[in-house]
């Protein structure tokens, strides 16, 4: 199929690319570069830098292009500057998925493949591990905006027969995470080490997170291409790792003699939360297939390469 990556550019959406384009995939990518990076770019795909919220430009794209799908990867992504930027949030994940919906319908587009979150659409787990089933909670306006677009998918599959697959992602980790934002322990931690920098840990560490590495929600986005029909799926492990656990893992990779370190707790993060994922199982056979050990090594071997 020729296939549409918004964000592209980014950490997690130029692996959804490489995941296409080895799927045999025609794929482009639509971008703006305002997180996403240029030396991301697969250069088997066209790339066309265009803000989802730019309604003629992404047309003329459509236009052009004609996308019978679309992996929607494009969107503001950091739990903190959400809590300061509220309507940054609601313009770029809101409006610009509304006007992403509305050229797909224009163009007959035929599915979506939607990047929704796990890890804040929930919020503070009534159980776990989190089903799809689990109350809708967020504590912050990044998994709010993030949520609100499931429901805008809903009605175009049912009145414009434009179908769709949610994602709802874990803790990506892995291979071009930014390493100097405020979001992605494993590469902040991970660039600090090797820099010989002191990491510092928010809140007590025993935090837990279910970490799952890039490459598995990459193959995941390119099997829900045509899978998986109007469906919620969870992706994770169904299991919980501190961020202590992240700590010593790493500082064991790269060799750090830093030691634990512990500031304030950060507002708006959810305590525990880890997801169950036996839908994406059998919706899409799918399940991680990378440890957190070897992923963790991956993502250090990935920055000092770079370094």
């Amino acid at each position: 199929m020729k296939v549409m990556v918004t964000g592209g550019a980014g950490f997690i959406g130029s692996h959804v690319v490489d995941a296409c384009l080895a799927a045999g995939h025609d794929v482009l990518v639509v971008d703006d570069l305002s997180t996403g990076k240029r030396e991301n770019l697969n250069p088997r795909a066209r790339f066309y830098q265009v803000d989802i919220r730019d309604e003629q430009a992404l047309e003329q794209v459509f236009a052009q292009e004609r996308p019978e799908a679309i992996a929607h990867q494009a969107a503001r992504a950091n739990v903190r500057e959400s809590m300061v930027k509220p309507l940054l949030y609601a313009q770029v994940n809101i409006l610009g998925s509304l006007t992403l919906l509305e050229l797909a319908r224009k163009y007959g587009c035929r599915k979506i493949v939607y990047a929704s979150t796990g890890g804040a659409c929930y919020g503070e787990p009534e159980y776990l591990p989190v089903d799809e089933n689990h109350p809708v909670n967020p504590l912050d306006p990044y998994g709010a905006s993030k949520h609100h677009v499931e429901h805008y998918l809903f009605i175009y599959r049912t009145h414009y027969n434009l179908d769709y697959t949610i994602l709802r992602y874990p803790n990506v980790y892995g291979p071009r995470q930014d390493p100097y934002g405020e979001a992605g322990v494993v590469a902040i931690f991970a660039n600090m080490m090797l820099n010989g920098s002191q990491p510092i840990i928010n809140g007590a560490g025993d935090q837990q997170r279910d970490f799952v590495y890039v490459g598995d929600i990459a193959r995941a986005n390119a099997l829900a291409l045509t899978q998986g029909g109007g469906q919620i799926l969870n992706l994770g492990s169904g299991k919980g790792t501190s961020i202590n656990e992240i700590f010593t893992q790493l500082k064991d990779l790269t060799g750090c003699p830093c030691e634990e370190q512990h500031g304030p707790a950060k507002l708006g993060e959810v305590y525990r939360t880890y997801l169950l994922a036996e839908k994406a199982r059998q919706e899409l056979q799918w399940e991680p297939q990378v440890s957190l050990r070897d992923g963790l090594a991956q993502t250090v071997a990935y920055f000092k390469a770079a370094h």
